[in-house]
Formats: structure tokens, sequence, C-alpha cells
């Protein structure tokens, strides 16, 4: 339930890709194993084993797409495919995020709604009327009414992206299981996908799906409550039998 609550409640947050929560179950108590012999060398096929319940085993990351949404605003870029722009905390580290809603500080630089700086662009030029960006990363600025191109912007690519550590702010870290950053990577290359100028990408979280869960959960609750009960009052009442 802590799971699909904050699906849900992120479902307007730019980029956010939602959580997926995956169960097995917990060791079981064998009374008879499978293939045992009985008393009349005969062999037992299939046991009894009772199962101790269930475990959470993993939470994972669904990095489909998002859908885009058209805003506008020069900064504000959707990645079309896996990958991510890098931005750079406060302690000289790097973190990666899909919200591109882009800003610009007193001084030009690019940074993110948090104030910290993007990776592989430019400054933007005093009195720049207007920014443009391709599909393919080329970036210019109209100063003035002359065009003046900027570096190419980049992407980065992790070889298993659902391993990255959520930090919240919609950044995420590399982790053991994510793979080295791939950086350098032109948008269109190896799946990294193109860039859309003046979109956002939207949350894929499925609000229909989501409620689906939400009913489910809460009925499977409700039936394992129950159960439980119905097992403890068979206990009592074993335990009170007199002869």
């Amino acid at each position: 339930m802590d799971t699909i609550a904050n699906n849900l409640a992120n479902m307007n947050t730019t980029a956010f890709k939602a959580s997926q929560i995956n169960f097995q179950d917990m060791l079981y108590s064998v009374l008879t194993s499978p293939g045992a012999e009985s008393g009349d060398d005969s062999e037992i096929p299939t046991g009894i084993q009772i199962g101790n319940g269930t475990r959470v085993a993993e939470i994972t990351k669904e990095f489909s797409q998002g859908i885009l949404k058209e805003t506008g605003r020069d900064l504000d870029i959707a990645l079309e495919g896996d990958g991510f722009f890098e931005i750079l905390l406060p302690d000289g580290t790097s973190a990666y995020t899909r919200d591109a809603s882009f800003h610009s500080t007193s001084v030009g630089e690019v940074v993110t709604a948090d104030g910290y700086k993007v990776q592989g662009f430019d400054a933007i030029d005093e009195g720049t009327t207007e920014i443009t960006i391709t599909r393919d990363g080329s970036m210019t600025c109209i100063v003035d009414g002359e065009a003046i191109p900027k570096a190419d912007l980049t992407l980065v690519m992790f070889l298993n992206p659902e391993g990255l550590r959520s930090i919240g702010h919609n950044l995420y870290l590399e982790s053991d299981s994510s793979g080295a950053a791939q950086k350098g990577i032109a948008p269109g290359e190896n799946g990294s996908g193109f860039l859309a100028q003046r979109y956002l990408e939207g949350s894929n979280v499925n609000a229909a799906q989501e409620m689906v869960n939400m009913i489910v959960t809460q009925r499977a609750y409700e039936a394992t409550s129950k159960a439980i009960k119905a097992c403890d009052d068979m206990m009592n009442t074993a335990n009170s039998l007199r002869r």
C-alpha cells in the first residue's frame, strides 16, 4: 500500500517512474519430505510442506516512457529514450535525472529547480532572446538577432537503470547494480533517445491500474487478516480441549 500510495502521489511529478513491488514466499516447515518412503515400501509423491508467509523481495523502478507535455519554455527538454542528464551536486559528485525543467541563473549557468548545475550546458549569453535545441542536441542562442552556436548536448546511459538509487528531487545516483555511467552519448545514439525542446516528460504512473492494485491489496489484506484470526481461534479451541 505504501508503494501504491507513493505512485499515486507522484502522478503529476515530472519524469517520475512508477515503483513495482515483488514478493516471494518464506521458509517452509517440512512435515513429510517429498519422496520419503512410507511404511509399505512405497514412495510419498508430494509430502507435506507448510508455508510461513511472504515477504517483500524487491521494489523496482519501471523506466518506461512517460507522456510528453508541451510547456513552451526554451529550457524545458523531454527525453524520448533511455538517457539521463548529468547533474553536479554541491559535494562535487554526480547525480542523474530525466526531469529536464531547467533554468538559467544570473550568470547564465543552466541549473535544476534546486539550483544544481547541469553538466554539458554552455553558459547562456546575456541578452539571449531565444534558445534553440534540436533533436540531436545541437544548441543555438539568439543574441541581438545573431545566432551563436553552443556545444552539443550529450546524455548519460546505464546498463541497468533499475539499479539506480533514488535520492528524491527527481535525482538518481549510480550504484554497483546500475553499472558505471556511460557519459558523452549523443542524443539518438545507442537508444539514448532524442530531445524534445519545450516539452517535459510526464509521470508513467497508470492511475487506473494503481487503483485496481489498491483494491486488490485491500481485499488481500482483509482475507489474510480473517485467515490469521481463524487460525488463532482454532488454536485457542484446541488448547482449551479437555478429556
